[in-house]
């Protein structure tokens, strides 16, 4: 069922926004060669409890996983693309490198990711960071009223396969506020004018992730959780928690 915001909810959930923002900062902020994927965790639990949040994250187990996921952040590597799980290996100069991160403040919770690399990015890398970006901007500006969910992802969609990228139909954005993952699904691939009307109120996670191999495949790895790239290319992945509001789209994870 999709749940429509009161603006006080939508506040509240702009307020778990911001701690999601300070989250992926504090973990690009030690990225570095050297550094333990387990590091940038046990920062954004720092975070968090300075905020006195918790991750929506931690402990999460969706009918699909066979344990439930045990870090407060996902951090993925190359051609790792979403859910990946920070552990001891250390990062090196020219990682591709995924963070997503949530938070649930006060009852409500946002949802956010961003790319970068380690050290400077190879020109494969940059575009690859940058393209989804774009992506990301093309579905928050298609993210209006009377507009549908299908013209969110097929704005995501044409951004993607311009640039020659492999699109994965499956992990893609999804309604967000007192749970992590409500209704209604978000594709990163679709037809326009389909899907669910939007309304203001409507709280929704846009994330496009792109695969630089230009294939569709993915598949997850044996610890049940890290998505990859089926031809090994990198991916890149963006979001941002949206509302959808009478004036046009409120980025609700933008760093104050």
């Amino acid at each position: 069922m999709v749940e429509i915001k009161t603006p006080a909810e939508i506040d509240a959930i702009g307020a778990a926004g911001q701690v999601v923002a300070r989250i992926l900062a504090a973990a690009r902020a030690i990225a570095a060669p050297g550094t333990r994927l387990a590091e940038l965790d046990e920062a954004a639990r720092g975070v968090l409890a300075d905020a006195e949040a918790t991750s929506p994250f931690l402990g999460y187990r969706p009918g699909s996983a066979r344990v439930p996921y045990p870090a407060a952040i996902c951090v993925s590597v190359n051609d790792a693309a979403q859910h990946g799980i920070p552990g001891r290996r250390r990062l090196a100069g020219g990682d591709l490198v995924s963070v997503d991160a949530g938070a649930v403040l006060d009852g409500w919770t946002a949802d956010a990711a961003v790319s970068f690399t380690v050290g400077p990015p190879r020109a494969a890398d940059a575009r690859l960071i940058s393209v989804t970006a774009d992506a990301l901007r093309a579905g928050i500006a298609a993210a209006v009223p009377g507009a549908r969910t299908g013209d969110i992802s097929a704005a995501i969609g044409a951004v993607g396969r311009a640039a020659g990228y492999g699109i994965c139909p499956h992990f893609g954005g999804h309604g967000v506020g007192r749970a992590m993952h409500e209704d209604p699904d978000i594709p990163n691939e679709g037809t326009p004018g389909r899907g669910h009307r939007l309304q203001p109120g409507l709280v929704i996670a846009i994330e496009p992730w792109f695969m630089a191999g230009g294939r569709d495949g993915c598949r997850i790895d044996s610890d049940g959780w890290t998505v990859r790239s089926a031809d090994g290319s990198r991916a890149a992945h963006a979001e941002h928690t949206v509302a959808v509001t009478a004036a046009g789209p409120r980025v609700l994870t933008a760093a104050a």
